[in-house]
């Protein structure tokens, strides 16, 4: 593996989507592989039902499944890696304020459910899941005010 992959926390592709659509896909899927990789055997049934889950909800409409497939086996793969915390937290961050919450935990546990066997360690990802969707920074709201006095005196300077 390249250091370039390496250098971000998530690839490329994932790290800088061109929509919040596609970062919305990709919050929906790492919380599906977290619990895929858990167990150390990423099945084919728990891959399949991150896509069905994303498909029945109408969730991210706009992306195809082959893409939601590649963002599946990239995410699986660095969530083997040893800062795959960051990689979690970094593909949930961008979508925080939006209400993706129960979503992310019910596909959670329908993709620990898909293979028939519940591990411990899914379990334990469904957990870090529900820590994480509850305490992730959100984004500041900005007064509308507060946005034109910056830019008056960003253009007096």
């Amino acid at each position: 593996m390249s250091d370039a992959k390496h250098s971000n926390p998530v690839e490329i592709e994932i790290a800088e989507p061109s929509s919040l659509n596609e970062q919305a896909a990709a919050a929906l899927v790492i919380a599906g592989a977290l619990v895929a990789v858990a167990d150390r055997r990423v099945s084919p049934v728990e891959r399949d039902e991150v896509i069905r889950f994303i498909r029945d909800r109408g969730l991210a409409p706009h992306i195809d499944d082959e893409r939601l497939l590649a963002m599946f086996d990239a995410l699986a793969e660095r969530l083997e890696e040893p800062d795959f915390a960051n990689v979690v937290i970094e593909t949930l961050r961008p979508v925080a304020d939006l209400s993706l919450s129960a979503h992310l935990v019910e596909l959670s546990e329908r993709v620990a459910a898909a293979d028939e066997d519940v591990d411990p360690h899914e379990v334990q990802a469904i957990k870090l899941l529900r820590l994480l969707t509850l305490t992730l920074p959100r984004a500041k709201q900005v007064a509308p005010g507060a946005v034109r006095a910056d830019r008056r005196t960003a253009a007096e300077e």
